[in-house]
């Protein structure tokens, strides 16, 4: 049997076997032994992570693709294979750290982004296949068009590298653009812990009127005000750096 790609899952089945043994290739095994993919489809990555020493868990919403797997995986076992992962809480299910990686849904990427970073502290690594403007956003850098709330966000917790662009006939059935796989390895900065409400808050605020100054877009947080006159407040937030970023929420904290 094969699985029929279904199009508000947002499924496109990658085909290109050299293309998954890269993807598969790119996350490293070396600090973790379990991992999760997250979207497998038809497991043109599960296979290849099988291969490997580490312990295997697959997060599936298509029971097609749940039937699909089990007869041809039989190697994943029953238990190791979990449902929706926007709904799984991440540390509960794993006592230890666990690599996430996937051709993700490209409807839901951005949320899978958000969820990784929720639970950072179980996640050090990410190798992921996005739409590529969701690859690229993630990776940018200050004073671009792509750099934004996702960028700053993911920034902050983890380096990331966009490692290649995918193109679209490779896929069953070919999306409408490009993807780009990107890795993200957690960094070793400690500079927002317990702080990760308030960063969120300073950074959604910031982007949200990205034209605006900061003294205009951070209003709505009622700004310290020993922080009225901060230099950043007469700056927009595509100019600031993650560890502007960082820096200004321990100063607000402080404040």
């Amino acid at each position: 049997m094969s699985v029929r790609a279904k199009k508000h899952l947002g499924q496109h089945f990658l085909a290109d076997e050299n293309i998954a043994q890269k993807i598969v290739g790119s996350l490293s095994f070396k600090d973790y032994e379990k991992v999760l993919e997250v979207g497998p489809g038809m497991g043109v990555l599960t296979k290849y992570l099988l291969e490997g020493k580490g312990e295997i868990f697959v997060a599936e919403v298509d029971t097609e693709s749940i039937t699909y797997l089990k007869e041809n995986y039989q190697t994943l076992h029953e238990e190791h294979i979990l449902g929706d992962f926007l709904k799984l809480n991440i540390s509960d299910l794993f006592t230890e750290q666990v690599a996430v990686i996937g051709n993700f849904p490209y409807n839901i990427s951005s949320q899978i982004l958000f969820k990784i970073i929720d639970y950072y502290e179980k996640v050090p690594e990410m190798v992921g296949m996005f739409q590529k403007e969701v690859a690229e956003r993630t990776a940018a850098v200050p004073r671009t068009k792509a750099y934004g709330i996702l960028s700053v966000l993911v920034q902050a917790l983890y380096d990331v590298e966009y490692l290649f662009t995918v193109h679209e006939n490779v896929f069953n059935p070919p999306p409408k653009v490009k993807s780009g796989v990107i890795r993200l390895t957690r960094n070793p900065k400690e500079g927002l812990a317990g702080n990760e409400v308030l960063f969120k808050q300073i950074v959604k605020a910031g982007f949200g009127q990205r034209r605006k100054k900061l003294s205009n877009s951070l209003k709505a947080l009622e700004i310290p005000e020993a922080l009225q006159t901060h230099p950043y407040m007469d700056k927009r937030a595509e100019e600031l750096s993650i560890a502007d970023f960082i820096g200004f929420t321990l100063e607000w904290k402080n404040a």
